[in-house]
């Protein structure tokens, strides 16, 4: 154990005590990245059901929307190939105060905002902060994990993010049916939120020694070390489905319940959001019982289900239904999410973390807004319902894709429990423990 951090170093290598100051002990710094990650999920959905609004107020069309949306997720990219990893070399504590403060900008802009180009911008801006901090909030929470369990890392990751999205479109959808202008009240508090953030993050322990080369990581790459290709590439089927089906909603849910459903409510889009991410945290929390490919199979099998429930919806014209499907994908989402992150960190060597759960991020967030972006530049010819069945077409063929992986993988049977080259034995047999979380053996460092 390192003195005064709490923080064990069978979890973590390379790491340095903190000088100077009074820093928070390793719960409380796990609790704070935790919530930090909450809020900045939550930033990124809120928009979601308040943009039927900017639409009526000044006159664009889902196209833009779309657009609106995707330029978020190529912030998010950007950021991701170029400084997600820089935190490995910088350490976590400055590049998430970097990022906090950058989000407190993208959510005054929203605050502020007077036209298209403001949206367009306080995405990008939002984009840009997300993806600088996504690898440092992963990698951080494995590290300052409780002793013994790194895997519960990624299992709040997963958790902290779908419940963040939740909490974000839940608050945005209430606020869209109960005030006359939800962007004036949710984006100052977020603003507001973040800035105090950042200053609380000052007083996390440093968990990584700063080494020199940090340079040479803001060239635009995606490297995932040797020891972790078979199980990352493994993972990309469902990884995608399970995105791809967020990005549907974040997208499209309240113009699809409003146009095609022909619901009046008008939190009935955010609530759709919110559902979604409720499954989520439920199937994220669920799959942390279960074997990391377990999980992952399950999730794959009930994504095609939502997919399907989705498509009926608009066949039967159902709301019902249409919720249905929202919480059987939120489910599916959460559980894919879940296993594969654990599956990853489970192959990852402690100094390469932050640079793969930053490659897993840019195919996750890409999953997220390419399938969007294409379905923007259709509706003006298909339409939106149409649009909408290719869209749920594509995630069924990949979830049944993953699915068929995923049973493969799980009737193999493959050796768990070789620790990787790289890692020490007691850290590898933790991380490649495929076993629900809680079944394994506690403090046993």
């Amino acid at each position: 154990m390192l003195a005064g951090t709490g923080v064990g170093d069978t979890a973590m290598k390379g790491v340095s005590p903190f000088t100077g100051g009074r820093r928070l002990g390793k719960g409380a710094s796990f609790s704070l990245l935790a919530f930090a990650n909450v809020l900045l999920m939550a930033s990124t959905s809120a928009p979601s059901p308040i943009y039927p609004l900017y639409q009526d107020r000044w006159g664009f069309s889902v196209t833009i929307l779309t657009m609106v949306f995707a330029v978020y997720v190529a912030g998010l990219v950007g950021a991701l190939l170029t400084v997600g990893s820089l935190s490995d070399y910088l350490g976590r504590r400055p590049v998430l105060v970097a990022s906090l403060l950058v989000a407190a900008a993208g959510t005054a802009i929203f605050w502020t905002a007077g036209g298209v180009f403001s949206l367009v911008l306080a995405r990008v801006v939002q984009g840009i902060a997300t993806g600088t901090a996504t690898g440092a909030l992963a990698a951080g929470l494995v590290e300052f994990s409780p002793e013994g369990r790194p895997q519960v890392g990624p299992t709040m990751t997963a958790v902290a993010t779908s419940f963040g999205l939740a909490i974000g479109g839940g608050l945005a959808g209430v606020l869209v049916q109960v005030s006359p202008r939800p962007d004036a009240e949710i984006f100052p508090a977020l603003t507001l939120a973040f800035a105090v953030l950042a200053a609380l993050v000052f007083a996390i322990p440093e968990t990584v020694v700063r080494r020199t080369g940090g340079l040479a990581v803001l060239r635009p790459k995606i490297r995932v070390p040797r020891e972790t290709r078979r199980e990352f590439f493994a993972a990309l089927p469902a990884i995608v489905a399970g995105w791809s089906t967020t990005g549907l909603f974040l997208a499209l849910a309240p113009s699809l319940v409003r146009d095609v459903l022909h619901v009046g409510f008008g939190a009935a889009g955010g609530l759709s959001i919110t559902l979604l991410f409720i499954a989520n945290s439920a199937g994220g929390l669920w799959a942390a019982r279960r074997p990391a490919r377990g999980a992952t199979l399950l999730g794959a099998v009930l994504l095609s289900l939502g997919a399907v429930c989705l498509a009926a919806a608009m066949v039967v014209a159902s709301p019902c239904v249409f919720i249905g499907g929202s919480i059987v994908s939120g489910l599916g989402v959460g559980l894919t999410f879940n296993g594969t992150l654990r599956g990853i960190s489970g192959a990852t060597n402690s100094k390469s973390r932050s640079e793969v759960f930053s490659a897993a991020f840019v195919v996750s967030y890409a999953a997220l807004g390419l399938p969007s972006l294409a379905a923007g530049l259709v509706i003006p010819s298909w339409g939106l319902e149409t649009t909408t069945y290719l869209y749920t077409s594509f995630i069924g063929a990949l979830s049944l894709s993953a699915t068929l992986h995923a049973v493969r993988r799980f009737a193999s049977h493959p050796d768990q429990s070789r620790p990787s080259r790289l890692q020490s034995p007691g850290e590898a047999a933790d991380l490649h423990d495929d076993r629900p979380l809680g079944a394994r053996p506690r403090g046993h460092h």
